[in-house]
This record gives structure tokens, C-alpha cells and sequence, in this order.
């Protein structure tokens, strides 16, 4: 199957892509708590067990390393979490960000500091994600989780 991008979200995704790498990080992590309560915890087991093993291995690191991580897939770094990554479904990548955002939640993951302030050039994009119904929200974090790497 080939992935394309939704029209619809296609501004979205420029938008988001212009944003450094934390601010990426930091938006994606508020997705996570604006859809958590209206996502599918169970994807087919083809999805969950390619993206739980990104995950073991982004887990297995120290916090400082597990942020680093993170930013290595973001700029798709030369090395085996990120060419793992780079080598999942489309759907296999958006759970791992779900598996990260969660492990964020239980305190196994490194959390964004709780005083943690999105920059301004931010507001347009957050008011243009809020527009979108849940689907389109599903679909753009789709469209930027592939583009990553």
C-alpha cells in the first residue's frame, strides 16, 4: 500500500515540519493528550510488534539518550533505532510515538518539563490542528510521523 498525504492536513504538515526538532517533539506530545482518550488502544499485532520493539530499545536507554532518541528519528539520524524506525508502516510509527507519549505519561519516558511553554510561532498551527475533525488530527499525525527520518 502506498501512503499519501491528505490534502486536508497537507498545510498542517508544512507548518509542522518548519518547527525545530523539540518544538516537533512538544507537539507531538500534545496530540497524544488531545486524541488519547478517542484512540484504539489494540492495533493488529502486525503494527503493535515492530513499533513495541523500537520502543523496548528507546526505553532500555538512560532519559537524557532516550530524548536524543527521539530527536534522531525526528532528523533521521544514521544509526539502529532510526533506520529500524525508518523501516516500519506508516501505522507501526504512529504507535511508536503512542507507545513513547504513553511511556511519557507513566513516567518511563522522558517527560517534557512540566513548566514547558510551546513558542509562540506555534498558536497558527494549534489553531489550525483544532479546526480539523479526528480523523484529519489521526491522518496528520500519520503524514508527520512518516515524514520523519
Amino acid at each position: 500500500m502506498t501512503y499519501t498525504v491528505d490534502e486536508a492536513t497537507r498545510p498542517a504538515l508544512e507548518t509542522f515540519q518548519r518547527f525545530d526538532v523539540d518544538t516537533q517533539l512538544a507537539l507531538l506530545w500534545f496530540g497524544y493528550l488531545d486524541l488519547k482518550e478517542q484512540l484504539n488502544p489494540a492495533p493488529p499485532q502486525s503494527v503493535e510488534t515492530p513499533a513495541k520493539a523500537v520502543f523496548d530499545q528507546i526505553l532500555d536507554l538512560s532519559k537524557e539518550e532516550q530524548l536524543q532518541a527521539q530527536r534522531d528519528i525526528i532528523n533521521g539520524a544514521a544509526n539502529n533505532i532510526s533506520q529500524t524506525y525508518n523501516s516500519l508502516s506508516p501505522n507501526a510509527k504512529l504507535e511508536v510515538w503512542l507507545l513513547l507519549a504513553q511511556g511519557m505519561d507513566n513516567g518511563t519516558i522522558i517527560q517534557v518539563p512540566s513548566d514547558y511553554q510551546l513558542p509562540a510561532e506555534t498558536d497558527e498551527f494549534v489553531a489550525l490542528i483544532k479546526k480539523l475533525e479526528f480523523e484529519q488530527r489521526v491522518n496528520f499525525m500519520l503524514s508527520a510521523v512518516q515524514a520523519m527520518g
